[in-house]
């Protein structure tokens, strides 16, 4: 009967295994995507299975079926026949139609542990004959990253020359750089050696190694770097040599988190800009410059402390000799390349100007003012939507935002029940790039004002109401039954004749008249 340990032995699974089983029919999406290719099986499945109790229909990369396809499958999806199954396979599943999936028993499968991995390769390896190093089937397993259709892929071009294939075959075929000249290379940019790393770079490079590969390596080794200072069990990986491990837990120990989150950050921009530089390796190089200085910069609080420091310098009293000492200053400031010059209002501390040796201090300058001074209302952040013309977003915000708490950089309001739920997001995306400074926008559940176009029909009813209980008002429809009543308040009436009115033209000068 059916079961989930197949036997092996029996004719069908025989079959099933060889590849020859007339019941169990397999198909490539990604190269028939078409009506046409569906509708054949749809013709077959209502024919019952020749030898197996079932007829099995397996679809690899169901997700590359184009849309009439899958809107043709629909109907035996929903009402599939007793003697019939379907099997589909995909890695792109957020590309499966939703009317496909919730006719499905959806099964996912878990990532192949490298261990597994390697023995898997390793016995492939054994029954064709070829020799392999571990180092060699270390690489290939990481390289595949858990897929097991690539990690065969990739062991058959590592064997296809014959004899024994070594992890420096694999690597040279692969691209990489040798993980412990990563790991050096790793160890001189932390050290701020920019002449040494470079060199090291240049040698790779030589050698063989894709730039852009050297810097997603040493992006490897800062992840693997950060798990293991806040998990060290992370160390028992078994693609990992010991001395590759030994060097991973000394790096753990000795580099602050903070630095490590630096450098990962700038790594994931300098893989951007090598990616679409026209020469990668010039690229990978100036990112390497640029590296070297991450231990040297400042951690916001050294920034704070320094600043603070600089503002409380006493000015020189009078019939003082020479400038007044200055705060002393870290040697991340010295020695990194932070600019004297930093934007915003916290960074910028005032300098006292002096009239010479003996005469008086005069006043310290006024600190410059913070870029979300102008914003005090959350009526100026709808005037900037409305000064940069972005009249989707405007409409949004008018119809759609109800606002619980504002203050300049922080937004917090509730969204109406037909607002976008990208709302918040985008909001605060062209907030921060009309304005240069990050906003906070979130939403809330409850507790939001009515929203200004809300607001703005409430105020035109109240408006109508008082009008219509006026006397006149009402003795003027009495004697014009059926008239329309337009209520206009002073503010619209005076921006109404505004836009009405043509600017005025200078008389030009007549040669002629005298």
């Amino acid at each position: 009967g059916p079961t989930t340990e197949p036997c092996g032995t029996c004719v069908h699974c025989r079959a099933i295994s060889e590849g020859r089983h007339v019941d169990v029919l397999e198909m490539d999406a990604a190269s028939r995507t078409g009506v046409g290719d569906i509708r054949e099986i749809i013709d077959s499945v209502r024919y019952r299975a020749a030898e197996a109790r079932y007829k099995v229909y397996i679809i690899d990369e169901v997700h590359m079926l184009s849309t009439n396809a899958f809107n043709a499958l629909l109907k035996t999806l929903e009402e599939p026949p007793e003697h019939v199954k379907f099997i589909f396979a995909t890695t792109e599943i957020r590309k499966v139609p939703v009317t496909v999936l919730s006719r499905c028993q959806r099964f996912d499968l878990r990532r192949i542990e490298p261990e597994v991995m390697m023995a898997l390769l390793r016995r492939i390896a054994t029954s064709e004959g070829a020799g392999i190093e571990d180092g060699a089937l270390a690489l290939i397993a990481r390289a595949a990253e858990a897929a097991a259709r690539d990690a065969t892929s990739l062991l058959d071009q590592a064997i296809a020359g014959g004899g024994t294939a070594t992890a420096e075959q694999v690597r040279s075929m692969l691209g990489l750089a040798d993980r412990g000249r990563v790991l050096d290379l790793f160890d001189l940019i932390l050290k701020g050696e920019a002449a040494s790393a470079l060199e090291e770079l240049s040698a790779q490079y030589a050698d063989g190694a894709d730039p852009i590969m050297v810097l997603r390596d040493l992006a490897e080794i800062a992840h693997w770097v950060s798990v293991l200072k806040v998990s060290p069990g992370a160390a028992d990986d078994p693609t990992l040599s010991p001395d590759e491990r030994a060097r991973g837990q000394a790096m753990a120990a000795a580099i602050p988190m903070r630095v490590l989150s630096r450098f990962w950050q700038m790594l994931l921009k300098a893989l951007e800009e090598v990616s679409i530089a026209p020469n990668a390796m010039m690229a990978a190089e100036m990112a390497v410059i640029r590296l070297t200085h991450v231990a040297d910069l400042p951690s916001p609080e050294e920034l704070v402390r320094t600043l603070q420091s600089a503002r409380g310098t006493p000015a020189m009293g009078q019939g003082a000799q020479g400038p007044a000492p200055r705060a002393p200053v870290p040697q991340a400031m010295r020695s990194g390349p932070v600019s004297g010059q930093m934007s915003g209002p916290a960074s910028a501390p005032a300098h006292a100007s002096f009239q010479g040796s003996g005469g008086a201090p005069s006043a310290m300058a006024a600190p410059a003012p913070h870029p979300l001074d102008r914003f005090a209302r959350f009526e100026d952040v709808v005037q900037l939507i409305r000064d940069s013309r972005d009249i989707g977003l405007l409409l949004e915000v008018e119809s759609g935002l109800r606002l619980a708490r504002y203050q300049p950089g922080r937004i917090e309001f509730e969204l109406a029940p037909m607002a976008a739920l990208d709302l918040p997001q985008r909001l605060g995306q062209r907030l921060q790039a009309w304005t240069g400074t990050r906003w906070a926008v979130s939403v809330v559940s409850e507790g939001g004002a009515p929203t200004i176009r809300e607001a703005q029909a409430a105020q035109a009813s109240a408006l109508e109401a008082e009008a219509l209980a006026h006397p006149l008002v009402q003795a003027a429809l009495r004697s014009f039954p059926g008239a329309r009543l337009k209520v206009q308040s002073r503010e619209e009436k005076a921006a109404a004749a505004e836009a009405e009115a043509l600017p005025e033209v200078p008389d030009e000068w007549d040669p002629f008249e005298e």
